[in-house]
């Protein structure tokens, strides 16, 4: 079984286009959306839900009030000010759990705190891992591990062999469950100053995690000095540059109808992006069934 991560050190860049692309084009795979924060490749794959599983990603305090004697060592204590007339409030609430710890009285606990959803669906391309974390909700690389310990699963019940992960933006706790144990990283950027940095971090966290990269670089004729300095770093790394998609509005139209670029027709961006997934299939070939 391989596992291929498409990443982008931020958002906007283009990624889960690129991952929805792959997604028509392989073959015996698996789907997972690792970007659990802001969840998106549901909009163009359209899955239909089979399972649906409660998400609990953290904990936060529960006060006893028949326990309670009004001390106050808990509103002392916390330095968040989220306890307020002898009630937490949960926005406040970082959920450390020293108000606990202090308590004389034991009338507070930590429980489990629901924080979201995670979803087994079918798509038109087959199976898909996906989640929804709740509105402010923090844990999303315990979510991330959820959605692909569910799609490997899946793969091994249905004899799929690869996992596609469309990772998150950025190179924090959710990029580092997205990409650990994967076989390639596909780094997708743009051609700005921002796009730059963020290309060196993200390739620098696959770095760190021993895991080969790739780079895309899309929207590359918007600032042709820019793809050139992308092109050049890549090479000094021994990075290959996989694929360079000039900017075209056909994406954009793809998008509205519902559909990947490969299945709104035969345009430049199909051609290049087929090309693309040749050349990272070839990477990943062992193992792979035609």
């Amino acid at each position: 079984m391989r596992q291929l991560t498409i990443v982008s050190g931020k958002g906007g860049t283009g990624k889960t286009t690129i991952t929805a692309a792959f997604a028509a084009l392989a073959k015996n795979h698996v789907m997972a959306d690792g970007d659990v924060d802001a969840a998106d490749l549901h909009l163009i794959l359209t899955p239909h839900i089979k399972r649906e599983e409660e998400f609990y990603g953290g904990r936060a305090p529960s006060l006893d009030k028949d326990k309670c004697n009004e001390c106050g060592i808990c509103m002392e204590v916390c330095r968040f000010e989220a306890i307020h007339d002898f009630a937490i409030d949960p926005i406040s609430c970082e959920g450390c759990g020293l108000c606990m710890h202090a308590c004389p009285q034991e009338a507070i606990k930590m429980e489990e705190k629901f924080s979201g959803h995670w979803f087994i669906s079918d798509t038109r391309f087959g199976p898909m891992v996906h989640a929804r974390l709740g509105i402010a909700e923090e844990n999303s690389g315990k979510l991330v591990t959820l959605v692909r310990q569910q799609a490997r699963l899946i793969a091994e019940e249905e004899n799929k062999d690869l996992i596609i992960i469309d990772g998150p933006p950025g190179i924090g706790c959710p990029v580092i469950a997205s990409i650990t144990g994967v076989n390639l990283v596909l780094a997708v950027t743009e051609p700005t100053l921002s796009g730059i940095h963020d290309l060196e971090r993200v390739l620098g966290v696959a770095h760190h995690f021993n895991v080969p990269a790739m780079v895309c670089i899309n929207k590359c004729d918007i600032n042709p000095e820019n793809a050139r300095k992308i092109r050049d770093y890549c090479q000094d790394r021994n990075i290959e540059v996989v694929g360079e998609i000039p900017y075209d509005p056909v994406v954009t139209r793809a998008m509205v109808e519902g559909q990947t670029v490969v299945e709104y027709g035969s345009n430049v961006i199909t051609d290049i992006v087929k090309r693309m997934w040749e050349r990272i299939k070839a990477k990943l070939q062992d193992g792979l069934k035609e």
